[in-house]
């Protein structure tokens, strides 16, 4: 499924996420994922790449990776599974490499220093997962990369906390979040709060103690309740990091 995303006011179209990963979620088996032979287009500046080490010459999944500077020159014909945008300032960077990307509907990771509450919100809204530099490891990288590629989106911690807490907590927006949510049951209620913190179908109905076919029923009443069409932007509405729920 494919959903129309903007960042920067430029729009595409990208996976829509199912639901956020974080860093609880590694050395876990991602379901439906392609079992090796991924291509991945490293979009950096020459000499930028912090990780000489990665892919692994053993890494079971990821077969090749192609360095792409700006402007991004033959991205589009690289046969890239999944672009890793590693940059200083995502806002800028990051509506550069969509614009460069066209009709590629292939999924983003942005590797950044900056942990931004607005930009990692931003880049979220757009369909990326976020690595705040020091905040992940090698490994964390490959399972943010398979992750894309079924449709997840995976956030480092620190991007986690920042999309959670991406804009300022006003009196007004209060009122205007606990409005929408209280469109929701008390069980929907505690699905989405438990959506939000990085946790998938499955996880939650292990916490909940439901089996995971009742919680993506839930999940469908809840973005129809919600207006929304997934994951994200069901969680953008649950924590008020969309204009719709802003004062």
């Amino acid at each position: 499924m494919y959903v129309r995303h903007g960042f920067g006011g430029r729009t595409r179209e990208v996976r829509s996420p199912w639901h956020i990963l974080t860093s609880q979620h590694v050395g876990t088996t991602v379901s439906g994922a392609r079992p090796r032979g991924l291509t991945v287009a490293l979009a950096c500046a020459e000499g930028d790449w912090p990780h000489a080490d990665w892919p692994a010459p053993d890494d079971p999944y990821i077969v090749r990776a192609v360095p792409m500077a700006p402007p991004y020159r033959g991205l589009r014909g690289s046969g890239a599974d999944v672009v890793v945008l590693r940059c200083e300032d995502p806002s800028d960077s990051f509506p550069e490499l969509l614009k460069a990307m066209g009709a590629m509907s292939a999924p983003v990771v942005v590797v950044t220093p900056c942990r931004d509450a607005e930009t990692v919100v931003e880049a979220f809204r757009g369909g990326a997962g976020y690595l705040v530099e020091g905040d992940y490891c090698a490994r964390m990288l490959s399972s943010a990369v398979m992750a894309a590629t079924v449709g997840h989106t995976y956030l480092s911690p620190d991007a986690c906390v920042a999309l959670r807490d991406g804009s300022p907590w006003t009196p007004d927006r209060g009122e205007a979040v606990e409005r929408l949510r209280s469109l929701l049951s008390t069980r929907e209620r505690q699905i989405m709060e438990l959506l939000s913190t990085g946790l998938g179908a499955q996880e939650i109905g292990l916490r909940l103690k439901l089996s995971e076919k009742t919680v993506r029923n839930n999940l469908s009443n809840i973005y129809a309740k919600l207006d929304v069409r997934g994951g994200t932007e069901a969680v953008l509405k649950w924590l008020g990091a969309t204009p719709s729920v802003r004062a």
